[in-house]
């Protein structure tokens, strides 16, 4: 499997990979219920400012399995991560890997720390994030953990 950063032409990809995936993994990442990408945040994700954020994709014979990402906070010294994997594809070490990679280099970008949002049931997140030495650092209402790394 190759990891490389995402491109603008990337679009259809992207579209595939959400479409793709099961409404649980789609609410995991978005904490909401989309049926379908809007364009604004299709182009978001797939235009970025490689200067201040990072997104890398996992391909597996043409076709993304696994999307993570990082961006800055406003404070601008700490980033936000974000990280999908495929269903088929959940469970086979590609989300450690890839978030590995975005810690390392969120750390090569001179970021402080990395934080990430996660929803309370989503255990299997939890876990690798603490395997990877997050901790906790606060919570969101009763429904989301903000976890935070570096």
């Amino acid at each position: 499997m190759a990891v490389r950063p995402i491109r603008p032409e990337d679009v259809e990809l992207e579209l595939a990979f959400f479409r793709g995936l099961s409404a649980r993994s789609r609410y995991q990442r978005f904490m909401q219920h989309l049926s379908e990408l809007p364009p604004q945040l299709l182009t978001r994700f797939t235009q970025l400012d490689y200067e201040r954020e990072l997104a890398l994709v996992v391909l597996h014979e043409g076709s993304f399995v696994a999307v993570g990402r990082y961006a800055p906070r406003a404070d601008g010294t700490t980033a936000e991560f974000a990280l999908t994997v495929a269903d088929a594809w959940q469970g086979k070490g590609i989300g450690r890997a890839l978030l590995e990679r975005l810690c390392s280099s969120a750390r090569d970008a001179g970021y402080g720390a990395l934080y990430g949002s996660i929803l309370v049931d989503n255990h299997a997140m939890l876990n690798l994030a603490a395997k990877l030495g997050f901790t906790a650092s606060s919570r969101e209402g009763a429904e989301v953990v903000v976890v935070r790394n570096l």
